[in-house]
């Protein structure tokens, strides 16, 4: 089987030979890896080689989730056949040198983003590392904006209300149940939609001299803006910092937003995209509250969360 994976890079890259170095990590639930390769006779000296080999299918409520990351992994040969190429330095992504549909899985033959520049990789939330995040995700959405997830999730993200109807069940909160249903209808009307990323954490980002570039589009598709800055925002920022930090990195976001759509889309009014989506803002944190108590019942809402809890209720009782 290494054999004929190996022609397959060769044919993606041109190289007459290639070698692979151990494992650099393993896809999530087990669903593959992630290998650097050693390319000869090729323009570029590496790649990196993500072979997506599913376990057989679950029985039982698994499955849903199974044929979840199955259609994921399509999704994302989608994403780089037919978009990635459009996105700008500000939005940088690995090139895509080719990607195989196999009997049992896919291969995906990227650009080596450390040889590249961006060897940097984060774990947390230090201030100018969350600053570039949203610098890349403004370039993302201001350049997408308007376009039609056409083979992409109709709504990206994850954890998205139709993707997790099957956990309101644990949410114990009643009024959150209640609401949750509000949130995605509210969200799914928000103007101005484009592409969001659906997995912007920081571990997917790459970081250089030059700003940073993201990785891991399984979960790219249609939809507000808002739902990646939340993502990020939540995984990067403490309870304790959330009040004094939150509302300066949304600013920045929107700054680089507006020079984003000036490059990409004149025509697009950017104070009337920020006007629309900052008020749709609480809404998507509620949303991912939603998503939290439904994933982990034990997670409870901190005083940031509850303060967006009670805005987005206000927000979504007078549109629903």
């Amino acid at each position: 089987m290494m054999r004929s994976i190996e022609a397959l890079v060769c044919r993606a890259t041109g190289a007459r030979a290639v070698r692979f170095d151990a494992p650099l990590q393993s896809l999530w639930s087990g669903y593959g890896e992630i290998r650097r390769a050693h390319l000869h006779g090729a323009a570029a000296e590496t790649v990196v080689v993500k072979w997506v080999r599913p376990p057989v299918e679950p029985a039982g409520e698994r499955a849903v989730a199974h044929r979840r990351k199955l259609r994921s992994y399509a999704v994302e040969q989608g994403w780089y056949e037919r978009f990635a190429e459009r996105c700008p330095p500000e939005a940088r992504v690995p090139r895509y040198h080719g990607g195989f549909r196999l009997s049992d899985g896919w291969l995906f033959v990227l650009e080596d983003l450390d040889a590249a520049g961006f060897s940097g990789r984060r774990f947390d939330g230090r201030r100018d590392d969350v600053l570039a995040c949203l610098h890349w995700l403004a370039a993302f959405h201001g350049t997408f904006m308007g376009s039609a997830p056409d083979g992409l999730w109709e709504e990206g993200t994850y954890w998205h209300w139709g993707t997790r109807t099957e956990e309101a069940r644990h949410i114990a909160d009643p009024r959150l149940r209640a609401h949750a249903s509000r949130y995605d209808a509210h969200l799914r009307r928000a103007p101005y939609r484009t592409l969001v990323h659906g997995d912007a954490k920081i571990e997917n980002f790459c970081f250089g001299r030059d700003g940073v570039a993201a990785l891991d589009f399984q979960y790219v598709g249609g939809g507000c803006g808002m739902r990646d800055v939340v993502y990020l925002l939540w995984g990067c920022l403490d309870a304790a910092t959330l009040d004094g930090r939150a509302e300066h990195a949304l600013a920045v976001y929107f700054e680089a937003l507006h020079e984003a759509l000036g490059h990409s889309h004149p025509d697009i009014d950017a104070a009337a995209v920020e006007a629309a989506w900052r008020a749709h803002y609480p809404v998507a944190w509620a949303d991912f509250v939603r998503f939290l108590a439904g994933w982990d019942p034990r997670y409870r809402p901190h005083a940031y969360d509850r303060r967006m809890l009670a805005a987005a209720d206000a927000i979504v009782r007078g549109r629903s």
